[in-house]
């Protein structure tokens, strides 16, 4: 069984926290209304940034890893953001409780990240993953897991889908 490839937007995808003023090269605007920014005080569109070489880059991983979005968008993530990489609808973790209580200072999403991983592997991509997200997740998930932190001012890199093709492989 393949490894689950664990996929955030906001961070990774999406490097929201780059210069406002500067739009990231090789990435491309977009404005968006998913539900929970439909809810929010702003009536401007939410602005995201997408950089269309990922979805390529994330169907050839595809060929080792199951893909999984792992985002607060959950399933708008295939609305919204999947059709302008050119990715097919994707499994999404469904949280029992966004932004809730965390065990021992983690990020809210890792234990539902284990949980939603049960015993397989997994890599999983974050802006926010620190090492007590890693720690845990060395002392209670039962295979291999890889949780790396993408810096929310640039995205995903090169060196990234390199390091999670060769971690797959």
């Amino acid at each position: 069984m393949k490894p689950l490839l664990l996929i955030d937007v906001d961070g990774p995808l999406n490097p929201y926290a780059a210069q406002a003023q500067r739009r990231p090269q090789g990435y491309s605007t977009h404005r968006m209304r998913p539900t929970g920014w439909a809810e929010a005080e702003s009536r401007r569109p939410l602005r995201v940034w997408l950089n269309h070489a990922h979805g390529a880059e994330l169907l050839a991983l595809a060929r080792s890893y199951e893909l999984v979005w792992a985002t607060t968008w959950k399933d708008e993530a295939n609305d919204w953001i999947g059709p302008h990489l050119g990715l097919p609808r994707l499994p999404y973790i469904d949280w029992p409780q966004m932004h809730g209580r965390a065990p021992r200072g983690t990020f809210w999403k890792t234990q539902y990240v284990l949980e939603y991983a049960g015993a397989r592997e997994f890599a999983w991509i974050d802006d926010d993953i620190t090492d007590l997200d890693r720690e845990y997740a060395d002392q209670r998930h039962p295979a291999r897991a890889l949780l790396m932190r993408i810096d929310e001012r640039i995205g995903l890199t090169r060196p990234d889908f390199d390091t999670l093709a060769r971690w797959a492989g």
